[in-house]
């Protein structure tokens, strides 16, 4: 009986995982067309982005729009930008700083990876993992457009991550962990792989109360990061469990029924009833917790990469690169 519940489970996660590949898989050989054929551009996304700075994604996406601004998106590779499907900007909440080691659960285009690299500076190193080799191969071209060498892109699953025990400073993902069907593999592995002292420092959706049982079935849906994420106890709860400390959840975005109807379209579900059933209870969130441990002495890095901005410049003029700004097109 028990080699047939962990068989179930294995035929589970195996079933997920294409599903998932199948998706961002298609997502990344879309921005990867665009940038061959006519250039990557936010003035003229790839065919099915959602807009300037969103997600190669079928409609414009509450969930993956406008999360990350004109100067820190300065000098990252506009295909980086363009297959970015996060929920958040976890690099401009982790507290980065000179000489760490950063992994990004899920890295996906890279985006993350390349702005952690540049944060954590020569001495530091970024690595991103991800399971579809469509994603790590436009990684690895935007790792070469934006001339990072401090940067490596690993393939594998978030569930069994490549790297040695006690390695990393600190776990960085972009609505991933979600996705998983093993949330408890991903974190007991992320806290295997952290030095004592590292932080967990994620951006993820997360549930607040009852979802419906249609909304959590739907695969469309779970793909699309909502119907796989942990009601934020739950989440809490499992990082306590597998040895965190110090876990809290911070809402950086609260998806109300406007923005459930635009992610909820295409479902086969009933729109207007299921907004506003789901409508409030899901969030975009900060996830944060620290491996016990002492933590070594570190140097903060500014915000903003000081090769964005011109010589004699403050920080605020920073020119971008892309445009992604509120004129984006103008």
């Amino acid at each position: 009986m028990l080699k047939d519940t962990e068989d179930s489970a294995a035929a589970e996660l195996a079933a997920l995982r294409t599903t998932v590949q199948a998706r961002y898989g298609a997502a990344a050989q879309r921005v990867s067309d665009a940038s061959a054929s006519a250039g990557a551009s936010c003035c003229a996304p790839a065919d099915g982005s959602s807009g300037c700075c969103g997600a190669s994604t079928d409609s414009w996406d509450p969930i993956t729009a406008n999360l990350y601004d004109a100067g820190e998106a300065a000098g990252v590779p506009a295909e980086a930008l363009l297959a970015s499907l996060g929920c958040g900007n976890p690099t401009a909440l982790a507290d980065l700083v000179e000489g760490e080691v950063v992994l990004d659960l899920g890295s996906g285009g890279g985006i993350d990876v390349l702005l952690s690299a540049k944060r954590v500076g020569p001495s530091g190193k970024a690595y991103g993992l991800d399971m579809t080799d469509e994603m790590l191969k436009l990684a690895n071209a935007n790792k070469e457009r934006a001339g990072a060498t401090n940067v490596e892109f690993l393939r594998g699953h978030i569930e069994q991550i490549p790297l040695p025990s006690n390695t990393v400073d600190v776990i960085i993902s972009n609505c991933v962990v979600n996705l998983s069907g093993d949330k408890r593999a991903v974190l007991a592995e992320s806290f295997r792989v952290l030095k004592p002292g590292g932080r967990f420092a994620v951006s993820d959706v997360v549930v607040r109360g009852e979802v419906p049982a249609d909304v959590k079935r739907n695969m469309e849906l779970w793909v699309g990061c909502v119907a796989g994420a942990l009601e934020e106890q739950e989440f809490l709860g499992l990082l306590r469990d597998v040895g965190f400390e110090g876990a809290s959840i911070e809402p950086t975005r609260i998806y109300e029924a406007a923005d459930a109807a635009a992610f909820l379209a295409g479902t086969g579900l009933d729109v207007e009833r299921f907004a506003t059933e789901v409508g409030g209870r899901f969030m975009g969130a900060f996830i944060r917790a620290t491996k016990p441990g002492v933590l070594a002495k570190r140097v903060r890095m500014p915000l903003v990469d000081a090769q964005a901005v011109a010589p004699g410049a403050s920080a605020g003029d920073a020119a971008p690169a892309s445009c992604c700004g509120p004129d984006c097109c103008t």
